[in-house]
């Protein structure tokens, strides 16, 4: 988060640091990625598919505050490790029935909410990265169009 905020303050002087900074955070959100899969492979736990319909329901119900994402890992826990009121399918409920309600599964079912939304924000610095880079090879950099603005001033009138 630190490098996000200062890439965009960097952003007015110099649109490489800020591409570089968008990078560094990106990068380690790749790190934490690792981490919290880690974890669920050393603890024997499953780490949920892409398809896993908990997933789309946490994206859905679009979290604003770490107590939104605990409040949705509780109602998962309580539903059996299932999604409970996110209103799946009984199909979709059959796929997750292996998840049974224990303590164990809270380590679980929080550690692949936290890989979810590591997926959703790392999805958003790409878009943000691309277009970061589109508007530096448009405009170029802060010391390049100082450059020009010089260049076009000695050729004078």
């Amino acid at each position: 988060m630190q490098n996000i905020a200062e890439g965009s303050q960097a952003s007015g002087t110099s649109k490489k640091m800020e591409l570089k900074l968008t990078n560094v955070a990106r990068a380690s959100l790749e790190e934490l990625r690792l981490d919290y899969e880690d974890f669920l492979r050393q603890r024997g736990l499953r780490i949920w598919p892409r398809e896993d319909p908990r997933r789309q329901a946490l994206i859905d119900r679009r979290p604003a505050t770490a107590d939104d994402v605990a409040e949705w890992i509780r109602s998962v826990h309580g539903a059996g490790g299932q999604s409970g009121q996110s209103g799946l399918s009984g199909q979709q409920q059959l796929s997750t029935a292996s998840t049974k309600s224990t303590p164990s599964t809270y380590p679980e079912i929080s550690a692949n909410a936290a890989l979810t939304l590591i997926a959703v924000v790392s999805a958003l610095l790409n878009r943000q990265l691309t277009a970061q880079a589109d508007a530096f090879g448009q405009q170029g950099g802060f010391t390049e169009r100082l450059y020009h603005h010089r260049k076009a001033n000695r050729a004078g009138p």
